[in-house]
């Protein structure tokens, strides 16, 4: 017994329609992967296997989790075997946790198209040599959301027919192969939302739930720390510096003696949302930090323009449209006006306070 007879079991015993009751000898399989001890995984992880809860799963899969807790389902990276819906496949796919989007996209395109567009973000990160005779997502074939979605989610996949299975050695040589790339993708997703420097990639979406009315202003801003650390990239050591937490933190400050609550707890990739003292309910100030490095404004001001239309497209969909703040380390000239005619506050460092555009002077956030 192994891997093998496991995924041929359930392609074998599985039957949607004969619901998911625990007699239901397809459920019962899946149930039972979690007390085996014959599947020869890696050391630290486990397998539990799902088939649905009260309604039957249309593609059961089998997901292989870190026991430290990282692989979260719901909302992280994690391994899964999924079957088609005709149970003549099954792929072994990195997936991301996809339930937890469903309160702010829903269920349907909004979803899947958020999946796809972080999914290929994260796929940077796997190395070309190693994921030869993987594809980016798997065939489930089936219409329903929950499969619609799993293919969107996928990183990075590979697929083996049920009637022809390999064997457990060239199984398991695939799973660690998988858990190599999850290692990779999950360091760079943290990379990608610690870092600003240009050489590190886009950040990606986290939808964070808002809070409710808050008695300290700083009482949910909590900047990163600033302190210099190191990173590996591309086989070389880099020191990176955290410029870009500084300007969030000493902004943070700043604003909340200008009778704004700064927010960053629970708002990741967000740098900084704020919202007025006594202000209407919804009425939210959405902030992009960016470090003006080497005197190039151009670059700093184009990428916060990008990521504040991105980040009011997919993180406040069904809500009332943020202000837009741009928020920079340092003076961008003629980019103040351009910005504005976009819809887009810019404030920046001046000496040792702080300037902005016509717009930022009427709210209040400058005091030059």
């Amino acid at each position: 017994m192994g891997m093998r007879d496991l995924l041929s079991e359930v392609a074998r015993t599985y039957d949607r329609t004969a619901g998911s009751r625990r007699d239901v000898v397809g459920q019962q399989v899946l149930r039972g992967v979690a007390s085996r001890t014959d599947l020869a995984l890696p050391h630290g992880y486990k397998a539990e296997g799902h088939g649905g809860q009260t309604t039957p799963a249309a593609t059961p899969w089998i997901g292989v989790f870190a026991q430290d807790g990282e692989s979260d389902p719901k909302r992280g990276l994690y391994l899964a075997y999924i079957f088609s819906a005709d149970l003549k496949n099954v792929t072994l796919t990195l997936q991301q946790g996809i339930t937890w989007l469903e309160e702010r996209l829903g269920r349907g395109r909004a979803r899947e198209e958020h999946l796809r567009h972080h999914a290929a973000r994260l796929r940077r990160a796997v190395s070309r040599r190693e994921s030869l005779g993987w594809v980016d997502e798997p065939q489930l074939r089936d219409k329903a959301a929950r499969p619609r979605a799993y293919e969107a989610a996928s990183v990075i996949a590979k697929t083996y027919d049920t009637a022809g299975l390999p064997s457990d050695a060239t199984l398991i040589e695939d799973l660690l192969a998988g858990i190599a790339f999850l290692h990779q993708v999950r360091e760079a997703d943290r990379m990608w939302w610690t870092g600003d420097e240009a050489d590190v990639l886009e950040m990606s979406y986290e939808l964070g739930a808002h809070n409710g009315p808050i008695d300290d202003p700083l009482a949910d801003f909590h900047p990163k720390d600033s302190s210099d650390y190191v990173v590996e990239i591309k086989a070389r050591q880099q020191v990176k510096r955290r410029t870009h937490e500084k300007l969030v933190e000493d902004f943070g400050g700043h604003i909340a003696t200008c009778g704004y609550d700064p927010i960053t707890r629970l708002q990741h990739p967000k740098d900084l949302v704020l919202r007025r003292q006594g202000a209407a309910e919804g009425e939210e100030w959405l902030v992009e930090a960016k470090v003006v490095r080497g005197g190039n404004q151009t670059v700093a001001v184009r990428e916060a323009l990008g990521q504040l239309y991105e980040y009011r497209h997919f993180l406040y969909q069904g809500q009332d449209d943020p202000f837009l703040i741009g928020l920079f380390s340092e003076e961008i000239g003629v980019y103040a006006p351009y910005l504005e005619n976009h819809g887009i506050t810019s404030v920046w460092r001046s000496g040792a306070g702080w300037a902005g555009s016509p717009r930022a002077q009427d709210w209040g956030m400058t005091t030059t």
